[in-house]
């Protein structure tokens, strides 16, 4: 039974991306983590061998987003372009030679603010950088309306009932692909930009990657986050628990990692969990 939602208050929502060329670090070069300089394929472009449901460590990249990397070249317009785009939208190519072919938004990338959207390989390979995609934004400001303690971030209302989550005595209960302890979230802790990008899973320590299976992590993974409140930025806080869902790649650089965007979070821990690996975006938005 679908979860009791405002979706009826929502606004729907026309906004306008473009896919995005691939970048590269203006000085060329990252330094890892272990000193080693590296020249890799980073964020943006059309990647029609990278998607979701594939292993976020499969690929020498750094930070490589899945499918069509999407923006707006007006920033003040991409503003409302990446905050609008929630993951699970349709999204309609609107120019050049795919035009009319739809995909699904799957994440939100911050620092270049990308929107990522999942493509058929086959449509991606007629795509060319600067077509136009117009996302039915919609999900921004949803609640729960049985569990006043969950906040809702970036999720169409319709992903909530695809991936099955359901309220039991004002708690969410919801399926994960992982859980990852909060002491290893990096790159994007501490900042207001809940609604607009993500934070980055380290995976550098190898007794923790081994202990929570963290190198298993697939792009598409919803994962829970244990002991993370995001209600108003990212931070620490024993007994919350945020959910959100794996939207980029390993990273090589301190700090760094696959990242996630918000989906729950509850300050009080109002979210049960409980681990089920076909939790990802390609099974449950049926991508793959």
């Amino acid at each position: 039974m679908p979860v009791l939602t405002n979706r009826d208050e929502l606004v729907i929502s026309a906004v306008l991306g473009e896919a995005a060329p691939a970048l590269i670090n203006s000085g060329l070069y990252d330094v890892s983590f272990e000193g080693e300089p590296l020249i890799l394929p980073s964020v943006g472009g059309i990647n029609p061998n990278v998607r979701v449901g594939d292993s976020a460590f499969a690929f020498l990249a750094d930070h490589i987003e899945p499918g069509v990397s999407a923006r707006h070249t007006d920033d003040r317009t991409n503003l409302g372009f990446t905050v609008l785009s929630c993951v699970g939208n349709e999204a309609v190519i609107v120019s050049g030679d795919a035009k009319g072919e739809r995909g699904r938004v799957t994440g939100k990338h911050g620092g270049v603010e990308h929107v990522m959207i999942d493509f058929a390989p086959e449509i991606m390979r007629r795509m060319c950088i600067g077509d136009k995609i117009q996302v039915w934004g919609c999900g921004l400001g949803l609640r729960l309306l049985e569990a006043p303690q969950v906040k809702v971030f970036n999720a169409d209302p319709d992903l909530l009932d695809a991936w099955g989550i359901a309220v039991k005595a004002g708690r969410v209960q919801a399926r994960v692909a992982k859980i990852v302890p909060a002491a290893v979230m990096g790159s994007g802790l501490g900042r207001a930009t809940v609604v607009r990008g993500d934070y980055d899973i380290q995976t550098f320590d190898d007794a923790m990657a081994e202990q929570y299976g963290l190198r298993d992590l697939r792009l598409g993974d919803i994962v829970a986050i244990a002991d993370a409140d995001n209600s108003f930025g990212r931070i620490y806080r024993s007994g919350a628990i945020s959910v959100g869902v794996v939207v980029h790649g390993r990273s090589f650089v301190a700090g760094h990692g696959p990242g996630v965007s918000t989906l729950l979070t509850s300050t009080s821990g109002a979210i049960d969990v409980h681990i089920d690996p076909t939790a990802n975006l390609a099974s449950i938005l049926n991508l793959r």
